[in-house]
């Protein structure tokens, strides 16, 4: 039997989960800014050595083409923390989701079984009468179908019947 403060405190520390995982979100969220960032300052530093290059330093374009590694790393870093995101945020959306349904369940439950508990007798002794006249009906209906079958078979068995008296009579009559 789960308590009234199981649930709350189970609903609590879903929710604690929940915040926790909005914080570590949002920490994602700010590294994706860094990297943000850091790709901007990246960009503008290659963009600056590729027109030194362009002026005629030889010297420098190992160090265009090591931006350049940097930066496709960076790029790369960037979409893969992005995807991980998407992907942990979408993990959390159905976590929470299933939590939240299996709480609305078991709350649905726990409030049929405190109002069936807190019922007056005479309501209780109506619900009772209510199940018992319903399994009546179940077994009324299952009585008149049964007699359904039969009276459909001896129908059947009539115009039989009937269909061999008339040919009786017109044999006896060709006769």
């Amino acid at each position: 039997v789960v308590t009234r403060d199981d649930v709350e405190e189970s609903l609590k520390a879903k929710w604690q989960y929940v915040k926790d995982q909005e914080q570590l979100l949002k920490d994602l969220h700010s590294q994706m800014e860094k990297a943000g960032q850091r790709l901007s300052e990246k960009q503008s530093e290659r963009d600056y050595w590729l027109e030194y290059k362009n002026v005629g330093s030889k010297a420098q374009a190992n160090r265009i083409m090591n931006l350049e590694k940097d930066i496709k790393e960076v790029e790369d870093d960037l979409y893969r923390t992005a995807e991980y995101h998407r992907n942990a945020l979408k993990a959390v959306k159905e976590e929470n989701d299933k939590l939240l349904e299996g709480h609305m369940k078991l709350i649905k439950e726990q409030a049929c079984e405190n109002a069936v508990r807190y019922l007056d007798k005479n309501s209780c002794r109506e619900i009772e009468e209510n199940e018992w006249l319903k399994e009546e009906i179940k077994r009324y209906q299952k009585e008149v179908s049964d007699l359904k079958a039969s009276i459909q078979l001896l129908e059947e068995e009539n115009i039989a019947l009937v269909t061999n008296l008339i040919d009786v009579r017109l044999q006896n009559l060709r006769a």
